[in-house]
Parts: structure tokens; sequence; C-alpha cells
């Protein structure tokens, strides 16, 4: 084991690695086989020590010692300076001096973490010694806010470890925004001549320009701190960093059967996301991962993050299914089988929509028709009676832009998110956010150049894919016959098109001042990203 370590350059630094054994002829006779396969002579790079006698020299790297020699060194040097790793051997005898050793270095690595301690046994209780000699004394505390404790945690990683980015997960923009937020507190505090931190968020709908920094080189005497969801942790790698901390938490999509409805929640990470999370530090060289909950819990976890089939609507599915001829879906056989009440709760929404029938059949031409669109069974709906209901053209924008994720670019706070919320205004109605998407897509069309976009908060490269979905969703009317008319800002006959095929999702205001669902009378509140959210409540929503 020594020769390894002094292959692998422990000992560049100057310093030793020490065994201690608790008898004198161990020592001597271990010292000597090691010299010989060292091709070295005793007392030069492979030296020992023991009462009385002392054959070592000033180039000394690994050097034998008896236990009570190691406590005479330690009365000269507390830390033991001279020493980067310490190697007890033969700790099963558990002698005096054995364990006065023990007691003494767990001592000495909380002062000096630094000095790496190894004990070899053959019939000691591993498990035992691991505990006695654990430095974490909130082993059996988690955290209560594992926001602030990933701030206080990438503050401790800054000031006690060694230079290397840090990367911390979070669930949401929001915890994002806060970390950040606190972190740039904290760095306006850091004096002169110290070490800075660059607090960095990463989240989906982060602007492309700030996503880009996180890869960016921090400057001079800087380390960056970045802040992200779980997108990091298998879309992306980050050069650089070092440390992780995983709060422990993520956020998962979750289909409720009593509402209907996908819901974003906070669930503890599987065993196999953990993992994953920490295998993001040391890809540059050795790191560490930080986690914010016990090895307790982590048992706990789960061993994989559940499959969508297990936590999705299965409408889309179970028609795809049904117009390949599997008409018995209910005993189709799937690799890791869904609840029977989600199978159920996809028929029951695909019958009030027409693509089912009694029977459970597929449904011609409506249910046909859907199953072809590459569309969920709601949103085809809409778009087969818009051209009955003479609004194709703007249902076509709608759900265009319904496909694609982040049209508006959120700025991490400041100025520019106060400009952001001003320019948003602009296209809101009061009618609610899908005319607001229409009046974005609209405006977008008459100009279609970056800098406007840029002005208005806007992605172009978002609302440039919608403007390609648009594209095929026109052919693909024109294909089954179905005409591209305008409503001529009727909004009324698009928001009757909209019910429709969204009316699963109807909810009304309840006497309490809350909003219930129709189905299951499970309470919402409206998004304050909404256009709906400052404005009188309406009695009905969709």
């Amino acid at each position: 084991m020594s020769q390894y370590l002094l292959e692998a350059g422990w000992t560049g630094d100057g310093k030793m690695i020490g065994i201690t054994e608790p008898r004198r002829v161990a020592a001597t006779s271990l010292a000597n086989r090691v010299a010989d396969e060292q091709n070295c002579v005793l007392g030069t790079v492979v030296g020992y020590s023991i009462r009385f006698d002392d054959c070592t020299g000033e180039d000394t790297k690994i050097k034998f010692m008896t236990e009570g020699i190691l406590l005479r060194e330690m009365m000269g040097d507390p830390l033991l300076t001279n020493y980067c790793i310490l190697m007890l051997d033969e700790v099963h005898e558990r002698t005096l001096l054995t364990d006065i050793v023990m007691g003494l270095l767990k001592k000495i690595i909380r002062k000096r973490r630094s000095l790496k301690v190894i004990v070899s046994s053959a019939t000691v209780d591993a498990e035992q010694l691991r505990d006695f000699f654990n430095t974490n004394t909130s082993k059996d505390k988690p955290v209560a806010d594992y926001v602030k404790a990933v701030v206080v945690t990438a503050l401790k990683i800054h000031v006690h470890e060694e230079q290397g980015d840090i990367l911390a997960f979070l669930t949401g923009m929001e915890e994002v925004d806060r970390a950040v937020d606190l972190l740039n507190e904290h760095a306006k505090l850091i004096i002169d001549g110290k070490q800075k931190i660059l607090p960095l968020p990463m989240f989906g709908s982060l602007p492309s320009t700030e996503q880009l920094k996180v890869f960016w080189n921090a400057p001079k005497d800087t380390r960056k701190i970045i802040i992200t969801t779980n997108i990091a942790e298998t879309s992306i790698t980050i050069p650089g960093v070092v440390y992780v901390i995983d709060s422990g938490f993520v956020k998962i999509r979750w289909f409720e059967v009593e509402t209907h409805t996908d819901s974003l929640i906070v669930a503890p990470v599987s065993k196999a996301s953990a993992n994953q999370r920490a295998g993001r530090a040391g890809r540059v060289r050795s790191g560490k991962t930080y986690r914010l909950y016990t090895e307790d819990a982590f048992d706990k976890f789960v061993e994989a993050t559940p499959p969508e089939m297990q936590r999705s609507d299965l409408a889309p599915a179970i028609l795809q299914l049904k117009a390949l001829g599997i008409d018995n879906v209910l005993r189709f056989n799937f690799p890791s089988p869904p609840p029977t009440k989600n199978l159920l709760c996809g028929l029951e929404l695909l019958y009030p929509l027409g693509a089912i029938d009694n029977n459970g059949e597929l449904t011609s031409p409506l249910g046909a028709t859907m199953a072809e669109m590459p569309l969920d069974p709601v949103y085809a709906k809409c778009l087969i009676i818009s051209g009955t209901m003479e609004c194709s053209a703007e249902i076509t924008i709608i759900l265009a832009m319904l496909q694609v994720q982040n049209v508006f670019t959120i700025p991490g706070g400041g100025q520019a998110a106060l400009k952001a919320r001003v320019a948003r205004r602009k296209f809101e109605a009061e009618e609610g956010d899908l005319i607001t998407l229409l009046n974005v897509y609209t405006a977008y069309e008459s100009q279609k150049v970056t800098s406007w976009c840029h002005q208005n908060f806007l992605n172009h490269k978002t609302l440039r894919r919608a403007t390609e979905i648009r594209t095929q969703m026109c052919k693909m009317l024109k294909k089954l016959n179905i005409p591209l008319i305008s409503c001529q800002r009727d909004t009324e006959k698009v928001l009757r098109c909209i019910t429709a095929g969204l009316f699963p999702n109807t909810a009304y205001l309840h006497y309490a001042g809350v909003y219930r669902t129709v189905r299951g009378s499970r309470e919402l509140d409206i998004h304050p990203n909404s256009c709906l959210y400052a404005v009188q409540q309406p009695q009905w929503l969709v």
C-alpha cells in the first residue's frame, strides 16, 4: 500500500507516509522488505524508527515505526505536519497505545483536514471505526431550508476548499434566483485581496446569452458558483466543476387523475439521479460531492425515477394504440405497467372528445383524424373543429405557441426584470394567456428580427420554431381538407373553439375566493406570471 501511495505522488510536497506497527519486529521486517522491493538502501527512501534505533534520513519518504514513536513525535509536532498519510496497521489487536493514537488522530484530522488516515486490520469492525473517525457531527440532522443550506455550503467550500468551480442543484427557477441573490449579497462583502465568487444561474427559461456564461472561464482569482436545476444533471457538462452540492430534491411532472391535470411536484431524487449528480464533480480532476441529506435518507430513495408511463396522461398513448388496432389497452403488455386508474382516466377523456364510441372503439373520421395528428387529443380536437368555427388561422398560432417553451425571456433581476414585465404588458389581453400568445405571434410576424425580440424580451429562436410548427400545421389542415380561416379579431370564436377541446381543464371561482377544478374539486391558484394574476377574478377559467 505504501509503495502505491509513493508512486501516486502523495509525497511530492516533501511530506512522508507513516506506517505504525504494534511490535518492533514488524516495523523493522516490513521496512527491510519494502526497501528491497524499492531497490534502495534501508534508511534512504524507506526507513524505520523504533525505540533506541532510528534508521531514517532526510530523503525518507516511507517510514515504519511503532505506535510509541508516533506518540513521542506528537509531543514535538502536535499536528504531525511532516506526514501526508498515516497508516495504522494491525488495529485489531487494540493495544493501549493503539486506542490512544486513534483518539489523538481524530483530534488532529479535525484541525488538519489534509492529513489522510488509513486503518488496516484483519478482523476489526470497520463500521465502528468509520463512525469513530467521522467528523461530520450533523449527520443525523437534515437541513430544513435546503436553499439556504446550499448557499451556506457553497460559501464554506469557497473558504476552506482548493480552487475549482461549484455546481449546486435546486428544483426550479424561483429557488435558483433566490440562491443567486443570496450569494450576490455575500459576494459584495468579500474584502479585496481575497478570492471572489461569481454566482451564475442555469435553468431552461434563461436566455441563451445568460446560459452561455456558465461555460466561460471565470475572471482571475474568482470562483464560479453555478446554481442550476436538473438541466445540468445529464443534458450538459460544465467544464471546471470540481465541487457538487446536491439538495436532494427535483421537480418532476406528475399526472393527477382526480383533476386530470399535470403538476410539477417537488420530490426527493432517486438514487440514480443522486449518483448522476455526483458524477458531475471531478471531470477535470478529483472532486467532491456535498449531499444535504443523511445516508439513511439516501437509502430510502427509490432506485430510479418512475418512467413517464406511470406518471403522465395516457390519453395520447391510448389513442395511438387504438389506431394501431390494440382494442383492449387494459390488457396490453407494457414494460412498466401504468396504474389502471390512469388508463381509465385516459378512456374517460377520449369519450367526451368524440375519439372513441360507447364500445371503446375508435370513431371515424374524428377519432382516426385525431390519432393522425402529432398533438395531444385535446389540442387535436381544437384544431379539427377550428375550420367549422371559422378561426383555424388563430388556433394554429395558439397551438404552435403551446408546443414551444420559454417564449418570454426572464432576466435575473434588477431593472432588466422590471423592463421585461413592462414589455410583456404590451401583449397581454383580458381574455387570458392564450390570446396573449396570439398577440405575441401576430406582432412577431410583422417584425421577424432579432433586435425587436431582444427589445421586447422575447426568445427569437423559440418564435422562429413556433413559425415552423405553424407551417407544418397549415400543411396538415390542407391535407385533411380543413379550411384555413381567420376570425377577423372575433376572439369569442377562438375562445369557444379552445373550450371545446380543453374543457377537462375547467375551473370555477369558489365562494371562498379560490379556484377549484370541476373534476375533483382541487384547489388552484393563478400563476404569478399569468396576465390574469393582477386583474379581477373571472368566474370561470380554462
